[in-house]
């Protein structure tokens, strides 16, 4: 009985003694080796950037089909459906005729002043909307990313297509409004299409930026009116800016800045190809180049600023 109450506890509860010898660790070279052999990655991992890019392209119908869905619910509780596609820019386009073209009499000494006014409130009106759309792309739609494994970079992408397709509807208003103030169909009417695809290439670039931005701070979605706004009175969209600059003595560096104002090339660009009166003389120097260049930048610099944050969306 004595010697019961005297036996030591198992050794599996006992502490070893010191000086012993422990039983070797796995080192990590090895886990990772067993995590390859028997196919295991880490979860949410950036993938390299060609699988990212294969991956995006391989859900292009997923991109297409999202875009037209959300264009399609975006008025669907309104009595007047996707007439709201077109009517929107048209009063936007009307309020700021009232506002600057009469009131404030910008629209003396413009040639074709409406279709110079409706072109410019379109083309910036895509800007503006697609970069509005990126800010959220991420951040509103967080229950999606959490629970299905794509490309990140096919929300943003996706709402900037759904702009480029509400573009296409609204273009049909311009060119009847073109055709009712005399503009006559030309040739360079064909220069829309590129000018199109490099603002499109641009507003996507943009898009993916500020989706990376608001993901990590919403407030971003905020602020962005406030920086489109002052953005929109420097790319020209209301008045000429050679008319406006004309008799004003500002800094050379102010007069390159505005001149290379991304948005005011594209939509300078759409008014040398849809109207006849806005000369090439109206372009700023090596104007296609801009655009090229502002497109390529924001485009493939973008791309790359969103993926580089790929693993981090849609945690914390």
């Amino acid at each position: 009985m004595s010697q019961a109450l005297h036996t030591p506890p198992p050794a599996a509860t006992t502490a070893p003694p010191a000086g012993a010898a422990r039983e070797p660790r796995t080192p990590p070279d090895d886990l990772a080796a067993l995590a390859a052999r028997h196919g295991l990655t880490v979860s949410g991992a950036r993938p390299a950037l060609p699988a990212y890019v294969r991956g995006l392209w391989a859900r292009r119908h997923f991109i297409t089909a999202f875009a037209t869905a959300k264009l399609t619910a975006q008025y669907s509780q309104a009595r007047l459906g996707q007439v709201w596609q077109v009517a929107t820019p048209l009063l936007n386009a009307a309020v700021y005729y009232f506002i600057f073209g009469v009131l404030m009499g910008t629209k003396h000494g413009v040639p074709d002043y409406v279709p110079f006014l409706v072109t410019g409130v379109f083309v910036w009106t895509f800007t503006q909307s697609s970069i509005m759309a990126g800010t959220r792309a991420i951040s509103g739609s967080l229950g999606l990313v959490r629970a299905l494994h794509f490309p990140r970079a096919a929300l943003p992408v996706s709402y900037a297509l759904q702009q480029l397709q509400q573009l296409l509807f609204s273009m049909a208003a311009l060119v009847v409004i073109l055709l009712c103030f005399g503009v006559p169909v030309s040739a360079s009417w064909l220069l829309a299409v590129p000018a199109l695809v490099l603002q499109s290439t641009f507003n996507a670039g943009v898009a993916l930026i500020v989706a990376r931005l608001g993901a990590r701070t919403p407030d971003i979605a905020q602020l962005m009116p406030f920086v489109l706004r002052t953005w929109m009175y420097g790319s020209g969209v209301m008045w000429s800016l050679d008319h406006v600059l004309s008799d004003r003595d500002l800094p050379h560096a102010v007069l390159i800045a505005l001149e290379c104002n991304p948005a005011a090339v594209y939509i300078d660009l759409m008014r040398f190809a849809l109207i006849d009166s806005f000369p090439a003389s109206g372009l700023p120097p090596h104007a296609w180049a801009v655009a090229a260049g502002w497109a390529l930048l924001a485009g493939v610099g973008g791309f790359i600023y969103f993926w580089k944050a790929e693993e981090t969306y849609g945690r914390g």
